[in-house]
């Protein structure tokens, strides 16, 4: 299917990109800056796109498979066989690139001797250039006199944790809380397919199997625009069912009830393929409903 490859394509290039650039200007915030390596950010950044172009792309193609009236069951085997391959081939290769020994390279810091850093209630300023995270420096707190440090380390001091380089407002909580989400997601692909590539397989061949069973959210109106926001709703709200279902803690009450019986990686999938399964029914119950009252209205 030409649109859901299309939409995986830049989905991913996309926010590959975007992440990279998010988690460079990070490292360079914190103090002192140490060496990255430059593919360990790329394969990073990569694995966090691929969570969210897998959602991504999978809402874009039902909503596509909707308005274009494409013949529904063809439609998501297709995006099934194309999103587990793309996963699969794209996680493959991130994987090799793991047994590459990565070239380091050294992020330039960010401003000059003077800068202030400012966190809670606390202040420091330091003296040297930011590179030289662990100078001379000033804190200030609130109910205590100016500290001068003229070598933070050593036996009689105590190195406070330097806050972020001001950089301007921190982004809003939602905006973190569903990047949080898909770094969840990707280290659970990342971490199965580590262990056990069948393990990759079952859990995401079971999400991405109740991911596309949820073509019918794009026929609630006849206003494409609503239906493709109510199904970023749906989307975003099984996601945070996946990171609350991988807890530790649901974790651990799903294996006080269930036991030895079945093994643990098994758990999350078979819910998702039950959900799943519940889904198709209504869809096809549904269709048969409406064909059978357009049959009476007819006659």
């Amino acid at each position: 299917m030409i649109f859901f490859s299309l939409s995986f394509a830049i989905l991913l290039v996309v926010m590959t990109g975007t992440r990279f650039l998010t988690l460079r200007v990070h490292w360079m915030r914190y103090l002192p800056v140490e060496n990255e390596a430059l593919l360990t950010t790329i394969i990073t950044a990569t694995y966090w796109a691929l969570s969210v172009t897998l959602y991504g792309s999978i809402m874009l193609s039902l909503s596509y498979i909707i308005r274009r009236r494409i013949f529904a069951p063809f439609g998501v085997l297709c995006i099934i066989a194309l999103a587990m391959g793309f996963t699969f081939g794209i996680s493959l290769g991130l994987n090799q690139w793991k047994l590459v020994v990565p070239e380091q390279y050294m992020a330039l810091p960010l401003g000059e001797p003077g800068v202030i850093l400012t966190q809670a209630n606390t202040s420091v300023v330091l003296l040297n250039e930011p590179k030289d995270a662990r100078g001379p420096r000033v804190t200030a707190f609130a109910d205590r006199p100016l500290l001068y440090q003229a070598e933070p380390t050593g036996p009689n001091n105590s190195v406070l944790s330097l806050p972020p380089l001001p950089l301007g407002h921190d982004s809003p909580w939602f905006l973190r809380s569903i990047a949080i989400d898909f770094r969840l997601n990707s280290e659970q692909l990342s971490r199965r397919f580590d262990i056990d590539p069948i393990q990759f397989f079952i859990y995401a061949g079971s999400l991405i199997f109740f991911l596309a069973s949820l073509g019918f959210i794009f026929k609630l109106s006849r206003w494409p625009l609503a239906n493709l926001f109510t199904g970023t709703l749906i989307f975003r709200l099984i996601l945070s069912l996946e990171t609350f279902l991988n807890s530790p803690e649901m974790q651990d009450t799903f294996l006080s009830f269930i036991g030895n019986r079945l093994p643990a990686y098994l758990l999350v999938p078979l819910i998702f393929c039950a959900f799943g399964f519940m889904v198709y029914t209504y869809s096809i119950l549904v269709f048969f409903a409406r064909k059978r009252s357009d049959d009476e209205d007819f006659l």
